[in-house]
């Protein structure tokens, strides 16, 4: 395999890295290339920790951000290797990992490589392992062995996002909602209790749900309580003794877990609730001045991110961080994954915008 080379324009350096596969727990291939590539920047300190490659400038500035990117994927789907296409509305790069989150990658590469003396001290973390099970995700096991690597004023994850910045993150749940009843024979159900008729009332309580939509530092989440599933059942001839309905939960950040676990048992008073999961969000904490600065660098458009992502380690960490990254996230994990190049370009120049300008300390 050819090393990675920083000096190739931000796209190529996407193709590059999307040709190395890299599918979640097999990722030392990039991870190795990665390292040797930030190794000959000699203005980073940089450390590897299992398959997470880190990479930090000392500069002594007042501020520090971290740019952080997964360098894991989700299995091959006839998707690899990369190839480019040219299309009415600009140029196209297909392949596994382009949009989620390759592309992001790259630029944080690129940055890292070409911005040797930014305005606001930078870490870069590389990880590993987001795709799949939190137990092997690189943020969270770097969280529990060295915090100290993702301790900053602010944090960027380069998730696709439309190269537009998403801010935090709402929470979610998982919750098993039970109803009981008695065993009988169809044939003569009047002996028994229905328990999969005992979750009507628990369906029209959803049906009945008003969606909760706060607005935190001007921006309007929106969260959603919905049946999932629903399991019961014994047999064609037996009624049911018991009927589980599976509701996620997607709570807005300014709700604590506890906050969400104590509406949730409210909103299903009388019922048996089991909560099986749950991930609290992450407040966007826009008014930190690095995170200012950065609004103000990509054009000040922000949208709220409803669904959830890593941004919420660093909110766990005491860090604000928001979702900034090229590619359109409804083509993460499809056969047809792809980004479009202008994105990869337009990311790269606003973050090398936001680290060069005179608003950061000196």
């Amino acid at each position: 395999m050819s090393p990675l080379d920083l000096t190739a324009d931000a796209v190529t350096l996407t193709e590059q890295l999307v040709n190395i596969e890299s599918v979640s727990r097999d990722e030392q291939t990039i991870a190795d290339a990665v390292e040797e590539a930030l190794r000959t920047l000699g203005h980073l300190k940089v450390s590897r920790h299992g398959n997470t490659v880190v990479a930090r400038t000392d500069l002594g500035h007042a501020e520090r951000v971290v740019i952080a990117g997964h360098l894991d994927t989700v299995p091959l789907n006839d998707n690899l290797p990369a190839r480019r296409e040219s299309t009415p509305d600009g140029e196209i790069l297909h392949g596994l990992g382009t949009c989620d989150m390759k592309g992001g990658d790259a630029v944080m590469l690129r940055i890292a490589a070409t911005v040797p003396a930014p305005n606001r001290d930078v870490t870069f973390i590389l990880y590993e392992a987001e795709e799949i099970d939190t137990e092997f995700n690189g943020l969270y096991l770097l969280s529990q062995s060295n915090p100290e690597l993702m301790t900053a004023d602010f944090a960027i994850l380069m998730e696709p996002s439309n190269a537009i910045v998403e801010a935090g993150c709402q929470g979610t749940m998982r919750v098993d909602v039970k109803t009981y009843g008695e065993r009988a024979h169809s044939a003569r159900s009047w002996r028994g209790v229905n328990a999969i008729h005992g979750a009507g009332d628990v369906l029209a309580r959803l049906n009945a749900y008003e969606a909760r939509t706060p607005v935190i530092d001007g921006l309007e989440y929106h969260e959603g309580l919905n049946a999932v599933f629903i399991r019961g059942g014994v047999a064609g001839n037996v009624l049911p003794d018991e009927c589980v309905v599976e509701v996620n939960f997607r709570f807005a950040p300014d709700r604590s877990g506890d906050d969400a676990t104590a509406f949730v048992r409210e909103f299903f008073d009388g019922y048996d609730v089991e909560i099986t999961d749950i991930a609290p969000g992450a407040l966007p904490g826009l008014d930190v001045p690095a995170a200012k600065a950065f609004i103000e660098a990509v054009g000040g458009e922000v949208n709220p991110k409803f669904g959830w992502t890593d941004v919420a380690r660093f909110s766990s960490l005491g860090v604000p961080a928001v979702n900034f990254g090229p590619g359109d996230p409804a083509f993460a994990h499809k056969q047809d994954e792809h980004v479009p190049t202008a994105h990869i370009v337009r990311c790269e120049e606003q973050l090398r915008a936001w680290l060069t300008d005179d608003t950061g300390d000196n």
